[in-house]
């Protein structure tokens, strides 16, 4: 019985797709960090500085002050003093890595499906010959005259 179980087990973790989709997962965590680093470390200190060096992951509005009264110098201050929170910049981080993750995706797809797309016939060789309409031959598309049944084509 325990013995049925495992081969079963077995049998549904080497499928193909179940390794797949972990390797997904994985290659998907590695992913998530390079977009974090990309979105915290490359693009929001330029943002922040366009927009009066401002830093975003401290964007926030205190709810509650904690055991320390505010004002906060920092997002993490404040949550040191254990004020509750609204954490505008992290949200912004966020959407912003949302945004990054899904143009990466969009371009990965139609990278994808352009490789993977039917390649496109050529368009067939104009016709050299035609039909004559009374012995249904085929002659040549210049031909007034079909050569096997003599009729004038017109």
């Amino acid at each position: 019985m325990i013995k049925n179980v495992i081969n079963e087990f077995k049998t549904f973790v080497m499928r193909g797709n179940v390794i797949d989709m972990a390797v997904g997962i994985i290659i998907g965590g590695a992913f998530t960090k390079i977009v974090n680093s990309m979105v915290a470390d490359i693009m929001m200190p330029p943002l922040g500085l366009l927009m009066g060096k401002v830093d975003f992951s401290n964007w926030f509005v205190v709810l509650k002050q904690g055991a320390q009264e505010g004002p906060y110098a920092s997002l993490a201050a404040a949550q040191a003093a254990g004020a509750t929170t609204l954490n505008i910049g992290t949200f912004l981080n966020a959407i912003i890595s949302f945004i990054i993750v899904a143009l990466c995706i969009f371009l990965l797809i139609k990278v994808i499906n352009k490789v993977n797309a039917p390649k496109k016939e050529e368009a067939p060789a104009a016709p050299t010959t035609k039909k004559c309409p009374f012995c249904c031959s085929e002659i040549a598309l210049e031909a007034t005259r079909c050569p096997h049944c003599t009729s004038e084509i017109k």
